[in-house]
């Protein structure tokens, strides 16, 4: 049986520390309701999202929200409509452009839904492999 509350929204500018805050919030979340084992990957997601709004949206305000499906869907929404890429050619020793493939890493799907003008969703899911 699910918890009584499925879903957490929170509407922000994000700056450098936001994602401390925000994982926070997540790990409470987890907590309630009882996917601890989660928190590591839905953290690691979730600050890696931010990250990147941070660093590529140029108002810096999205919308994170967190869903209770089988396992824990996390979405960051934003204003920009230039979509994410990972980047072919990665080496080891670069200082940027892992973020996309660490989610990957810890996700067991992850995507990006683009809202045309008005911006985009990106979005991952743990626990429902």
């Amino acid at each position: 049986m699910f918890p009584a509350v499925t879903q957490y929204r929170m509407r922000l500018t994000v700056g450098e520390h936001s994602a401390r805050h925000i994982r926070r919030i997540v790990r409470s979340l987890l907590a309630e309701w009882e996917l601890a084992e989660l928190t590591d990957a839905v953290e690691l997601g979730v600050t890696e999202l931010v990250a990147n709004v941070v660093r590529h949206v140029p108002d810096r305000r999205c919308e994170v929200v967190v869903l209770r499906t089988a396992g824990v869907r996390v979405e960051v929404a934003d204003g920009c409509p230039q979509l994410p890429s990972v980047p072919e050619g990665l080496v080891p020793e670069a200082e940027s452009g892992r973020g996309l493939v660490l989610v990957g890493a810890v996700a067991d799907k992850w995507g990006v839904e683009s809202r045309g003008r008005s911006g985009k969703v990106v979005w991952f899911e743990c626990g429902t492999a």
